[in-house]
């Protein structure tokens, strides 16, 4: 484009020329004064054309230049903000490191107080045993065996092999995993798993049961964070012992702990059974109010009866209410050709779901085992089910549990601190 324009404008000035050497000529000059007055025209046209492509270009520079500077300005204030956006990334993340120390510092606290009080009791129990030799009869050998299980208990918690297991709680009819109950099982020294029904029976006795316990809770709140983090929106039931609740010296400290730990509150539901919430003293009913007014939820299992009060339940901030398919379908009747529920034989059976979500519960049928049983469960509008049929428990996988565990070595340590390490160990 810049070519055709200079031709264009080298043929006006061109033009030009002959035009003035016309009519020089015209005026009655010779060839030579038109001659001169054609190149002369045209020497100043150049002249000019010259001047015009000079100041042309010294302005293109000019702005070239601007934009240039213009450039190095955005770079420098883009770098600067990037800058400035480093900066507080590293702020955040060491404060991030900084709290998460402060987390697990609070955390590996509360562990070591529950081992050091689990191993005083135990101590004191096992040294009487080991004390007093039992005779050859059958108390005596049934005495040896609860001490060498006893052992076999402290062991497990002292190594840290409590296990946590998940059972899925699903959505009515989708059956979408919604929740997960926990449960927790030990692991002797050959890694063979202990049911609950094989160790209670010496765990009850000795107040271990609460240590168990305790450890589930802090395993259930460092899991939920895990699935948070993931942006997996799934609570998870947690057992709480009313012992727990009442323990004066590990609940402050867990209360603590759960502060710090807050916006889990809407995926951690505290679970516990009918007998113990309606046996609940101040003390307990006192600390389920702390932890409500934290956001945490609470749940109502091993149900044996519908006959609640509601407006109770309500008032303790209890959501869920859990009942076994077996206790609901055993409490259908037939009444006027329509069915109703036992204790509730003014209401459609399909209404008892919508009577408790007045008072803000939820219906949970628990223990479901067949189709059969989903389609009564459904039958009675009930949103969510949980059982075998669904999935049965299983063990989260041992590089998580790995995470989310304390060290092995240093409730070791803590043991040896306080004189437990252990008489029996063979292994590392």
């Amino acid at each position: 484009m810049r070519k055709i324009t200079t031709a264009l404008l080298m043929s006006a000035y061109l033009f030009i020329a002959m035009i003035v050497a016309a009519l020089v000529w015209r005026g009655g000059a010779g060839w030579e004064t038109s001659s001169a007055a054609l190149m002369g025209t045209l020497g100043l046209a150049f002249a000019f054309h010259t001047l015009i492509a000079q100041g042309a270009t010294r302005i293109a520079l000019t702005r070239e230049i601007e934009a240039i500077r213009e450039a190095h300005r955005l770079l420098a204030d883009a770098l600067e903000a990037t800058q400035d956006t480093i900066n507080g990334l590293a702020a955040k993340i060491e404060d991030g490191a900084l709290k998460r120390s402060e987390e697990l510092t609070d955390e590996v606290r509360l562990l070591e107080d529950m081992v050091q009080r689990m191993g005083e009791e135990l101590e004191v129990r096992l040294s009487g045993l080991r004390a007093h030799p039992q005779p050859e009869s059958f108390d005596g050998r049934r005495s040896r065996q609860t001490a060498a299980l006893l052992e076999t208990v402290r062991e497990a918690l002292a190594d840290n092999r409590v296990d946590l297991y998940l059972q899925p709680v699903v959505s009515l009819p989708q059956r979408k995993t919604v929740f997960y109950e926990s449960f927790s099982r030990l692991r002797d020294e050959t890694g063979r798993v202990m049911m609950p029904a094989e160790y209670l029976s010496v765990a009850e006795p000795e107040g271990l049961v609460t240590t168990i316990d305790n450890l589930l809770l802090f395993r259930c709140v460092q899991i939920v964070r895990r699935l948070a983090k993931q942006d997996r929106r799934v609570g998870i039931f947690c057992n709480v012992s009313p012992a727990s609740l009442a323990d004066e010296a590990f609940f402050p400290q867990f209360l603590e702990f759960l502060a710090d730990n807050r916006d889990l509150g809407g995926a951690l539901i505290f679970e516990l059974g009918q007998a113990a919430f309606e046996a609940r003293g101040a003390v307990e009913a006192r600390n389920m109010s702390k932890l409500a007014d934290l956001g945490f939820r609470f749940s109502l299992d091993k149900v044996q009866t519908l006959d609640l009060d509601f407006q109770d339940l309500q008032r303790s901030d209890v959501k869920f209410l859990k009942v076994s398919a077996e206790l609901l379908l055993e409490q259908l009747l037939d009444v006027d050709g329509e069915p109703a529920l036992r204790e509730f034989k003014d209401i459609h059976a399909s209404d008892f779901a919508t009577l408790t979500r007045r008072y803000g519960l939820e219906v949970v049928a628990e223990k479901v085992e067949s189709e059969r049983q989903v389609v009564d469960v459904l039958e009675l509008e009930i949103g969510y089910g949980q059982g075998h049929l669904f999935g049965e428990p299983r063990a989260i996988k041992e590089q998580v549990l790995a995470e989310t565990d304390p060290p092995a070595e240093f409730i070791r340590s803590s043991l040896h601190h306080t004189g437990l390490s252990g008489r029996r160990r063979k292994y590392g």
